[in-house]
């Protein structure tokens, strides 16, 4: 007997059509996986289980859950069902949590709405949650705020608040996407691991078809608002019937065309670095202690390659390329970019800094939101003496290099998807002529077909425009496919590099070995795999 019950469904908002005669069942004790790009209608499909439609909202069909008709119901009641009879985990688990209320007072929030409990009573509650998902009390007391923990613990604490009631029904909405593949490991493992305990029902939304390759029991292909596949695990990967579930398996394992373009001459030479941090004294006359963030790290990057930079979030990856770039000065060693200081004293060196540019994971958040791109992309000009008077057909030249086109010059980014907002962020990246550029995480949230689309791009960049690339990432099947060495790093010290093939293949150090033992991994088209037993 099926747990969540879709049949039919039709979604429109202020008339536009959204989903389309969606279907799918969820079993007690069962993991399903919605996967589709942004867009598709995943997080619609959840939200119309939830009913928490926005104003304009229309619903046709059924959906019955734990035999509670979900379009029928009124709100009150709907109010009695969330929580007790589905619980939800959202993606930023930052934004799901409040930074003025500790973790135990906000788990302990769920079970008071919902029960006459007393605030003890909740609380012991709280911290059975807590311990459950793996946050035991000697380690992370209820009194801790969300801005204590790691990105993995708090996503944890959503999970602990999504299962205080122990629900029915458990939608996780890409829970992993910002998380490092240890921690995403971890974390999938916990949601099974929950729902083995409880018999729940389990809907994983997703993007990535390798989250839930070796996770779910059935998957759901969504595309445009319709369910274009779905079956058993092991079935859809043996059979892949539909050409966007075929799309979606390539584009996931998805390899750039490559030259080789090193010419084995040293460009950024890091040598000895250190960085350390001043942690705040336990008493007023206590000696002054620091945390070593980067512990005496070299490395070098050649002209034309392409060097990967691998580790877990707290690892210092950040940290050494704050330093790199000229925003955090070193206590120790030496950076140069073609044996010129990255650090002039202690300031940067602005005719060197000029030569390095970045692009971040979120673009949208490193934009201005009232320029328009004309004036976005333009900006690294203020690192030179005066912006040169062509300096808007460099614009539109460099924004048709990226496939956005010149017309974009005069619009504003909130008018971009996330791929358009990408390839924005590397012409403001090139607008220099920049000799490296710092990709910092630059694909890991995107779509997989997007992503792609990314990598083919920097591929052809960097033969175009002569770059070499820093490649920081937690995604190692990027990484693999778009460098040529890869560093490895843990607590502050490179642990093992070479080159990307030889690393991947035959990794000497145990941490390596843990970190590409965690990263999801397709099987084999044509071959049944996945699913769980």
């Amino acid at each position: 007997m099926s747990l969540l019950e879709i049949e039919g469904l039709d979604l429109d908002i202020h008339g536009a059509p959204i989903l389309r005669g969606v279907s799918m069942s969820v079993a007690p004790g069962q993991i399903v996986g919605v996967i589709g790009e942004s867009g598709s209608g995943k997080s619609m499909t959840a939200f119309a289980v939830l009913q928490l439609l926005p104003e304009g909202a229309m619903c046709r069909g059924r959906v019955e859950l734990n035999g509670h008709d979900m379009l029928g119901l009124p709100e009150p009641s709907l109010c009695r069902l969330r929580g007790n009879e589905v619980g939800m985990v959202f993606q930023e688990p930052m934004t799901a949590l409040n930074p003025i209320k500790t973790i135990g007072e906000q788990v302990a929030e769920t079970i008071l709405i919902h029960e006459d409990v007393s605030k003890r009573a909740a609380m012991a509650r709280a911290r059975e949650a807590l311990d459950r998902c793996e946050l035991p009390g000697d380690r992370f007391p209820m009194s801790r705020y969300p801005h204590e923990l790691s990105g993995g613990q708090r996503q944890r604490v959503v999970i602990a608040m999504a299962i205080a009631l122990r629900p029915k029904l458990l939608i996780a909405d890409e829970p992993t996407t910002a998380l490092d593949v240890t921690t995403q490991a971890e974390i999938l493992r916990l949601i099974r691991r929950l729902v083995e305990e409880d018999s729940m029902g389990c809907m994983l939304i997703t993007h990535d078809l390798a989250v839930v390759a070796d996770m779910a029991d059935e998957i759901v292909i969504m595309r445009r608002g319709e369910v274009v596949e779905a079956g058993p695990t092991a079935q859809v990967f043996a059979e892949m019937n539909h050409p966007y579930t075929r799309a979606l398996f390539e584009a996931s394992g998805h390899q750039p065309v490559r030259e080789a373009q090193t010419q084995s001459v040293p460009l950024l030479q890091v040598r000895d670095a250190v960085r350390d941090y001043a942690l705040p004294r336990n008493r007023l006359f206590a000696p002054q202690d620091y945390f070593r963030a980067v512990n005496r790290v070299s490395l070098t990057i050649e002209r034309g390659e392409s060097l990967g930079l691998v580790g877990e979030s707290g690892c210092g990856k950040s940290t050494l390329t704050r330093a790199i770039l000229g925003l955090e000065e070193l206590q120790g060693g030496e950076i140069l970019l073609d044996g010129a200081p990255v650090f002039s004293g202690h300031q940067p060196n602005r005719a060197v800094r000029r030569r390095m540019q970045v692009v971040f994971q979120d673009p949208y958040g490193s934009f201005n939101p009232r320029w328009k791109v004309a004036r976005l992309v333009a900006e690294p000009f203020h690192l030179m003496d005066a912006r040169p008077a062509d300096w808007r057909d460099q614009v539109a030249k460099v924004l048709e290099d990226v496939g956005i086109g010149a017309d974009a010059m005069h619009r504003y980014i909130h008018e971009f998807s996330g791929g358009q907002r990408q390839r924005i962020a590397i012409a403001r990246a090139l607008i220099l002529r920049p000799e490296l550029v710092v990709l910092d995480e630059a694909v890991s949230a995107l779509d997989v077909s997007i992503r792609a689309q990314i990598l083919d791009l920097l591929a052809a960049l960097q033969k175009d425009y002569g770059l070499s690339y820093l490649f920081i990432s937690h995604d190692l099947s990027v990484v693999r496919n778009i460098t040529d060495r890869v560093l490895v790093m843990r607590a502050g010290e490179i642990v093992e590099q070479g080159k990307t093939a030889a690393v991947f293949d035959n990794p000497q150090n145990w941490y390596t070995k843990k970190l590409i033992e965690a990263a999801p991994v397709l099987p084999d088209h044509g071959v049944a795999g996945g699913g769980a037993e």
